[in-house]
C-alpha cells in the first residue's frame, strides 16, 4: 500500500491510497466465497459455481462493491494512522481506479484538527454571579413546599375561577370539521396554566359544572400541526369537575410535619442554609462557564465543516438514545414536533460548533501550560466511577481499553485547564 497526503484549504486533507492489485483480487475472492450460494448457474449445484463462471454470467463487476468495501475497511485505518494527521471527521471516499488486474486506488477527503491560536486566557475579566440568598428566595422555597403539601377540595357551589383545577370534556372543530387530537374526555386542566391554546382557559371562567359552552380560539401560526397553524377553531366544552387547592397554614405545626424541626423559624433557617449551598454550587458553575466562554471568545481557529457535521450527528444520536430509553423513537419525535431531520440538524449546529470551539481551546490551554495528569489521578477517577456504578474497581478497569484510558486522561487534563482559568480569572 502506498499513500500520498495533500493538505487542502480550511483544515481539510486528501489521502490518496494505492492498494496492490493482488489485495483487491483477494477481496474479490472473499466476496465470492461469502456470496456464492446466492447464484444459480446452469450445470452447477447452488454455491458450487466457480468465480469465473459467475463473472461471465453476471459481469466482471459483480463482486466489485463488496470487494471495495473490504479493501477500504482494511486499508483506510492503516492509511489514516500512517498519515500522522489528527483526523476529526468521517472520510469522504472517492474511488479513482477499480479494475481487475490493476491496483485499487481511492481518495479519502478528511477534516483535520485545526490549530488554535490562544488570545488572552489568564486573568480574563468576567462579571461574578451572586450566590446571595434573599428572604424572597426563602419565601419562594417555602411556598413551593406549601404547594407540595396542599390538598384538593371539590367545589360544587360556584362557577370556575382562575387557578381552579377542572376536569373537562371537549371537542374541537376547524372549518366545521373535527380534527385529529381535538377531542378529549375527563381531561384535567388547571385554569391559568396556559397549557391550552390562546384564551381557551380564560373563557371557562364563570362556567358552571355540567354547563356546555363554546370556546373560540386561534391556533398559533407556528403550531406543530401545519394543517391547523393559524386557523380559527371552535371547541364545545363541558365542565365536569371543579377543585380548588387548599394550602396548609405556615406555622410551627406545618414545620413539624414537613421537616425534623419544631418551629417555623428553625425550618426557614435550614431552608436558607440549603439554598445557600445550592446557590453557591450554581454560581460556581456559571462563573466557570463565563470564564471559559471568554477564553474561547479570545481564541481563533478555523473549524472545518465536516467536523461540525460529525459533532451534530453525534449529538443527534445521543439524543435519540436518550429518547429511546424513555420509549420514544426519533420518528415519533419528528412527527410530534413537526420537525424534519434537516430542522434538527440546523437547530443543533450552533451548539455543536460551540462545543468544538470550547474543547479545542481548552486542549490548547493544556498544551500551552503543559498540564499533566498522573496515574494516581486516573486511578482516583476510576475509583469514583466504580463507586458511582457500585462496582469493584478491577471490574471497571477490565472494561477500559487504551483508548478509553487515554480519553479519561485527556478529560482530566481539560478539567485542570478549566480550574486554572477560573483561579486566574478576575471575577468582578
Amino acid at each position: 500500500m502506498s499513500l500520498q497526503v495533500e493538505n487542502l484549504e480550511k483544515n481539510m486533507a486528501k489521502l490518496t491510497v494505492e492498494v496492490p492489485a493482488e489485495k483487491f483480487e483477494e477481496a474479490i475472492k472473499t466476496a465470492y466465497n461469502k456470496n456464492k450460494n446466492r447464484f444459480a448457474i446452469p450445470g452447477f449445484r447452488k454455491g458450487k459455481a466457480p468465480l469465473n463462471m459467475i463473472e461471465k454470467m453476471y459481469g466482471v463487476q459483480v463482486f466489485y462493491e463488496e470487494a471495495a468495501n473490504i479493501v477500504l475497511d482494511e486499508t483506510y485505518p492503516e492509511a489514516a494512522a500512517e498519515s500522522k494527521l489528527e483526523i476529526v471527521s468521517r472520510p469522504e471516499i472517492d474511488l479513482v481506479q477499480i479494475e481487475k488486474g490493476k491496483d485499487f486506488i481511492y481518495t479519502a477527503t478528511v477534516a483535520v484538527k485545526p490549530e488554535v491560536t490562544l488570545g488572552e486566557y489568564k486573568g480574563v475579566e468576567v462579571e461574578k454571579v451572586s450566590a446571595e440568598v434573599t428572604d424572597e428566595d426563602v419565601e419562594k422555597e417555602l411556598k413551593r413546599v406549601q404547594e407540595q403539601n396542599s390538598r384538593l377540595l371539590t367545589v360544587e357551589d360556584r362557577p370556575v375561577a382562575d387557578g381552579d383545577q377542572t376536569v373537562i370534556d371537549f371537542e374541537g372543530f376547524v372549518d366545521g370539521k373535527t380534527f385529529e387530537g381535538g377531542k378529549g374526555e375527563n381531561y384535567p386542566l388547571t385554569i391559568g396554566s396556559h397549557s391550552f391554546i390562546d384564551t381557551f382557559e380564560e373563557q371557562l371562567i364563570g362556567k358552571n359544572i355540567g354547563e356546555e359552552c363554546e370556546v373560540n380560539v386561534t391556533f398559533p401560526t407556528e403550531y406543530h400541526a401545519k394543517e391547523l397553524a393559524g386557523k380559527p377553531a371552535m371547541f364545545k366544552v363541558t365542565v365536569k369537575e371543579i377543585k380548588v387547592k387548599e394550602l396548609p397554614e405556615l406555622n410551627d405545626e406545618f414545620a413539624g410535619e414537613v421537616s425534623e424541626f419544631d418551629t417555623l423559624d428553625e425550618y426557614k433557617a435550614d431552608l436558607k442554609a440549603k439554598l445557600a449551598e445550592s446557590k453557591e454550587k450554581a454560581a460556581n458553575t456559571e462563573n466557570e462557564n463565563r470564564v471559559v466562554a471568554k477564553v474561547v471568545e479570545n481564541a481563533t481557529m478555523e473549524i472545518p465543516e465536516p467536523m461540525i457535521e460529525s459533532q451534530v450527528q453525534n449529538m443527534i444520536n445521543d439524543y435519540a438514545r436518550r429518547m429511546q430509553s424513555q420509549g420514544l423513537s426519533m420518528d415519533q419525535y419528528m412527527k410530534f414536533t413537526g420537525m424534519t431531520l434537516k430542522d434538527l440538524q440546523d437547530q443543533t449546529k450552533p451548539q455543536a460548533e460551540t462545543r468544538i470551539r470550547t474543547r479545542l481551546t481548552l486542549e490548547a490551554v493544556v498544551k500551552a501550560e503543559n498540564i499533566q495528569v498522573t496515574d494516581e489521578e486516573v486511578e482516583k477517577e476510576l475509583q469514583e466511577m466504580a463507586d458511582a456504578y457500585k462496582m469493584e474497581l478491577e471490574k471497571v478497569k477490565s472494561f477500559m481499553g487504551e483508548n478509553e484510558l487515554a480519553q479519561i486522561k485527556e478529560d482530566l487534563a481539560v478539567q485542570k485547564a478549566v480550574d486554572l482559568l477560573v483561579k486566574e480569572a478576575k471575577l468582578a
